[in-house]
């Protein structure tokens, strides 16, 4: 797999995220011994217990999880990443007809420029997150390479110790608690039959539109920071983030931004759900839940200072909105019409909520009741 396109040296961007992570407290390989065998053992038991409260069990198999560090975390990301803009890039490198426009795809002149430049803002975004990162369901486009690579339940095992010992977490409750939450949205993806692709798809109607070599990061942020501004002098709160906040959002055409505004709808459904499931499958299991959602809420909420900033740059500040809005939405679905008007939203993609249904939940119960 090539390391550098015109638009990003992954290669730089795998260096940069990982000088991130290494300054990061418990970043030594010996904090994952035991963590594998055990989280082998609380991912298959968390299966079960999805399974028995939400109905929903993989057509895949069994989940595979896999205890890693923070820079098998990032080497990971950025394959993920690599399949899924190549078909993006590929596009856009592609020689033009026209000889005045030059031969976009190059590594010589400014685009090798563009390509460091790119690598290393992927960097700093990658190797930030991988020190805040406790798990994840690696969503990746299959395909014959690195099958063994895909359709992995992760586990950032420097980050999981870090936080329990913080919070003098139960190791055994902490662990399979996290477990719960990542399982989930492997069932999620794989146990409904047509939500990967439907995902991918999303994302693919997203990129079609996308111009890299149109993207001017000073004029990003400067959008950004006066979008904010708004935002304070409208008197909305950071809860009410858009879809589209951020880099993305800043560069965003009409067209790209009804595609964000259909996935961050189907994000904030999942996380929501992965959240509520949480709750649910571990009641009367595991021990002290309340206190570790109140915990994982607070760390969510209030990230300050360069954090906050670094948040609202890069969008996740509108990510971290998705629990809230997915969790109000869920209840309120399920105050109406019970578990199974929520069970709905997995019959077909046309019964999945947009952006707005999530926020208003009403909207999304009379078009399925209609």
């Amino acid at each position: 797999m090539r390391l550098t396109s015109s638009f990003v040296d992954w290669g730089l961007a795998e260096q940069v995220a990982i000088r991130v992570a290494d300054r990061a407290p418990f970043a030594g390989a010996h904090h994952l011994d035991g963590l594998t065998a055990e989280f082998d053992a609380h991912t298959a038991r968390a299966e079960d217990l999805v399974a028995a409260t939400t109905g929903l069990r993989s057509l895949s198999g069994n989940a595979r999880a896999r205890v890693v560090g923070r820079d098998d975390w990032i080497r990971a990301n950025v394959a993920s990443m690599q399949r899924l803009l190549r078909p993006l890039f590929e596009r856009l490198e592609e020689p033009s007809d026209d000889p005045a426009e030059g031969n976009g795809g190059g590594m010589d002149g400014p685009s090798a420029l563009t390509a460091r430049m790119g690598g290393m803002e992927l960097g700093l975004v990658l190797g930030w997150m991988s020190t805040r990162v406790l798990g994840q369901y690696d969503l990746l486009v299959v395909e014959d390479e690195a099958a063994e690579d895909q359709d992995i339940v992760y586990y950032v095992g420097p980050n999981l110790v870090a936080l329990e010992r913080r919070y003098a977490f139960s190791r055994h409750d902490f662990r399979l608690w996290l477990a719960l939450h990542e399982v989930t949205h492997r069932a999620q993806f794989t146990g409904v039959p047509w939500m990967r692709s439907h995902y991918l798809g999303l994302v693919e109607s997203l990129l079609d539109g996308a111009e890299p070599e149109s993207f001017d990061l000073m004029a990003s942020l400067k959008g950004i920071i006066e979008k904010q501004a708004d935002k304070r002098r409208a008197g909305r709160k950071d809860g009410d983030a858009t879809a589209g906040s951020g880099l993305l959002g800043a560069i965003s055409s009409p067209e790209q931004q009804e595609a964000l505004d259909r996935i961050a709808g189907l994000m904030s459904l999942l996380e929501g759900h992965g959240d509520v499931t949480m709750g649910r499958a571990g009641e009367g299991i595991v021990q002290g839940a309340d206190r570790m959602a109140r915990v994982m809420a607070d760390r969510r909420r209030n990230a300050s200072g360069v954090t906050r900033l670094f948040q609202r740059l890069v969008g996740l500040e509108a990510k971290l909105a998705q629990y809230a809005q997915g969790e109000a939405f869920i209840a309120a679905v399920e105050a109406h019409g019970g578990a199974l008007l929520l069970d709905r939203v997995w019959e077909d993609p046309s019964h999945l909520p947009d952006l707005g249904e999530i926020r208003e939940p009403d909207r999304w119960i009379e078009r399925l009741e209609a």
